[in-house]
């Protein structure tokens, strides 16, 4: 036998207790991937690998474009008769935060452009998005409509229900992170990236004069372990509900940071959360809430901490015009489709801050398309 094949066959795929899946190939691609620990928390890899997550973060990209194309016509619509968001949603029958995804999408795509308040098509889309075009692509698209993904993005549009782009028989996400398998997988595809990002936003923020920092949402706790062994004086703590908590505190022993990293239980949505802390890290988190949740939650922090405390939110942020980046713009379409939010713009993640009572906002980017929004609370 050849000995390159011979290697491929002695690989023995694992199966992870509590897992349940239908099939084996389903079982396979659930199961046999596990993320080895770290014993350096500050160390980075010598390559860029941004190329290869955004593969998986876009790929529900050309889905959308699929429906515009051939379930609403959009762009041949479009061209008879710009039109603003609003006017969009009531020509269409579909609702706004979708809507808001699909715009900002095929501006930073170059598809459409604003302006004076309405959107227009640019020259590539009008040769090549219109039906009465002789170059018009639709046929080339046609064959999306079967897919589930393309299904489940249509329907989104027009309910504004996350539809898992597809999975069938799926728990809304909140209900489906209070089973320990799924919280367990979940926090285990945060920490993929977060053992590469991590190190580097640590290394962003100065928390010299500070002490205790509380990660709200944190997950495994990758990222207040990670901040944790970069500042040697800080300690840390993750809010996480129940059972996710408990996924966050084997998480935190097996990185060996039980003595710098602890876990408080709370629901952020329903309970206030824990006094005693002089920084608030929103990691990733206020990406799945519509705005009226955001701001919720940003009022929360701003109760609970002290008089020039700071908050950090570290996300991927659209450009305050919502003409991109392109990539980010694409991996909102994935939040689209299975969380009740979106990406928000910098503009916007200010404009929240500021009706909260925070001051001093501060953009920083840190990597792999993401950044960190800073704030304060008014002495």
């Amino acid at each position: 036998m050849n000995a390159s094949l011979s290697v491929f066959k002695d690989i023995k795929i694992g199966t992870r207790r509590g897992v349940k899946t239908e099939n084996a190939a389903s079982e396979s691609a659930a199961n046999c991937f596990t993320m080895l620990s770290m014993d350096d928390l500050t160390r980075r890899p010598k390559t860029d690998p941004t190329e290869i997550y955004r593969h998986r973060d876009g790929i529900y990209a050309p889905e959308l474009v699929a429906v515009a194309i051939v379930g609403l016509d959009f762009f041949s619509r479009l061209a008879k008769s710009p039109a603003d968001e609003q006017s969009i949603c009531t020509g269409l029958g579909l609702a706004e935060r979708p809507v808001d995804v699909m715009l900002t999408l095929f501006c930073a795509m170059g598809y459409i452009e604003k302006k004076d308040g309405a959107f227009h098509l640019t020259e590539i889309a009008r040769e090549f998005l219109v039906r009465d075009s002789p170059w018009f692509v639709g046929p080339y698209f046609v064959h999306f409509v079967d897919r589930p993904i393309y299904k489940a993005l249509l329907e989104t549009l027009r309910t504004d229900k996350p539809s898992w782009a597809g999975a069938t028989a799926r728990k809304p996400w909140v209900e489906a992170m209070e089973d320990d398998a799924f919280a367990e997988q979940f926090t285990g595809t945060m920490d993929s990236r977060g053992m590469y990002v991590g190190p580097v936003l640590a290394a962003r923020l100065d928390l010299k004069a500070h002490r205790r920092l509380l990660d709200i949402a944190g997950g495994s706790g990758i990222y207040a372990c990670c901040i944790a062994a970069a500042h040697s004086h800080l300690k840390a703590t993750v809010f996480e509900k129940p059972p996710v908590d408990r996924v966050t505190r084997k998480c935190i022993a097996k990185r060996g940071f039980t003595d710098r990293v602890g876990v408080a239980s709370g629901d952020m949505l329903r309970d206030p959360l824990p006094a005693g802390y002089d920084v608030h890290l929103w990691s990733n988190a206020l990406h799945d809430w519509g705005a009226a949740t955001v701001k919720l939650l940003l009022g929360k922090s701003y109760a609970a901490l002290p008089p020039g405390g700071l908050l950090v939110i570290h996300d991927r942020h659209l450009n305050r015009e919502k003409t991109g980046p392109l990539p980010i713009a694409a991996h909102s379409v994935f939040l689209m489709a299975g969380t009740e939010g979106r990406y928000y713009s910098i503009a916007e993640i200010e404009a929240f801050l500021d009706e909260v009572g925070f001051v001093a906002p501060d953009y920083r980017e840190v990597i792999l398309d993401y950044s960190i929004i800073t704030a304060r609370k008014p002495e």
